[in-house]
């Protein structure tokens, strides 16, 4: 019987587990380490957040960025992007040293145990913890069009599905959306010898300033503070006390968690973008069909007459990720149909110490962001996130109230 089984080894999943193993907890990390970003980041991409705001957590705080850098006589700095590649190694070498051996294996299954839970992997093997860390990044919650899902699926994809983007090479390509993701796909497809079309219902694109030195006058530094996420009062709220925001309203949170910090491209790529690639703004997607060799997307722009459309080789949906405790198909299905959630969202409702209503059972990364805010979206979140996990996992096995399953505790659901 293990302490906690911590699902997924992301940053969360890779933190959590650093702080686990030094508090004593008899721990078991299972999944592929840095997935998301090794496996489903277009090479040449750049991390959007500040080198200084892109730790993983561990309780000694020696394992930074910053100090894998320095080991390789690179100089990650203020003001200037990082290759994700750069990242992903940094996450990697984190991994080997600051963390328990992460088990590439595919957990299936989680359900209620006789004292806590059952773990069941692809692998065929099956074990016991008393807790569980459910830390699985953001690749089951991937929003695609309605619209296009009726298309065959080697004629659309989300942004998240390609690793190399030169098989588009001579191919016209629609990417839908509007956020960064979409900005620097639509970007690299061009440099890549694709024709890319940017289409997004929003009637501006929003660019991100260049962030302001760090070293500014106290006048400023009081009227304009930085942030892990960001310049300005509203994004230090969200970044430094995420505990505040779980303390407003429900539907306030989940407001919050999906509308803060929105859609905007990084200050370093608009020049790359506005050189190479037409925007079609104010546009509705409709529907998707196929035409011969092609797709013919139907558009309209809201409030303006007439409908129209456009025709391409592949289309890619840069539509971002909805939490959706639904999508979690690795969750017994009475245990999940059994949790609450945040006001009206999918999302479970957490404690301080970031356990779902049901005990021994804990959320990390995009699935707590209606409960602690936006911050969750982003790496910067795993600090916060990390021991305060593990000690929620601490207290509640000390707790006296018993880590058993019930009908009653595990039957009647509220998502």
């Amino acid at each position: 019987m293990y302490d906690l089984a911590v699902i997924g080894a992301g940053p969360y999943g890779l933190s959590i587990a650093s702080h686990a193993a030094a508090a004593g907890l008899r721990t078991r990390v299972l999944g592929r380490p840095m997935a998301s970003w090794r496996d489903h980041m277009p090479r040449g991409m750049f991390l959007k957040s500040e080198p200084w705001s892109s730790n993983l957590s561990d309780p000694s705080g020696s394992h930074t960025l910053d100090a894998y850098c320095a080991a390789r006589e690179l100089r990650p700095s203020h003001g200037k992007p990082l290759a994700i590649s750069t990242f992903t190694e940094y996450g990697m070498w984190f991994a080997e040293r600051a963390a328990p051996p992460v088990e590439e294996r595919t957990v299936t299954r989680v359900s209620p145990g006789r004292s806590g839970f059952r773990v069941e992997t692809a692998e065929g093997e099956r074990f016991s913890a008393r807790t569980v860390a459910l830390a699985v990044g953001v690749m089951p919650f991937l929003n695609i069009p309605e619209q296009l899902k009726g298309l065959p699926a080697d004629r659309y994809s989300h942004s998240s599905s390609h690793r190399d983007l030169s098989r588009f090479s001579g191919k016209e390509v629609t990417v839908v959306g509007a956020g960064q993701a979409a900005l620097e796909t639509a970007a690299l497809l061009a440099e890549h010898g694709a024709r890319p079309r940017l289409v997004a219902r929003a009637g501006q694109l929003n660019w991100n300033t260049p962030p302001q030195p760090l070293r500014r006058g106290l006048l400023r530094s009081l009227r304009e503070p930085h942030s892990g996420l960001g310049t300005g009062w509203t994004s230090w709220v969200w970044s430094e006390i995420p505990a505040f925001v779980r303390h407003l309203p429900g539907d306030a949170r989940a407001h919050i968690a999906a509308t803060a910090l929105g859609p905007a491209g990084a200050w370093w790529l608009r020049d790359r973008f506005e050189q190479q690639v037409p925007v079609e703004l104010g546009q509705e997607l409709l529907g998707a069909t196929e035409a011969g060799d092609r797709i013919r997307l139907t558009l309209m722009a809201p409030g303006r007459a007439g409908i129209r459309t456009v025709e391409t080789d592949h289309v890619i949906a840069a539509t971002g990720f909805t939490p959706d405790l639904g999508r979690l198909e690795l969750l017994d299905d009475r245990l999940r149909r059994s949790l609450g959630t945040v006001g009206r969202s999918r999302s479970p409702e957490l404690n301080a110490g970031f356990e779902s209503s049901y005990p021994g059972l804990f959320f990390a990364g995009l699935l707590a962001a209606p409960s602690f805010g936006p911050s969750m979206r982003f790496v910067y979140g795993a600090t916060f996130t990390a021991g305060r996990l593990v000690r929620g996992v601490q207290r509640r096995l000390t707790s006296s109230r018993p880590l058993r399953w019930s009908r009653r505790s595990c039957g009647q659901g509220r998502n």
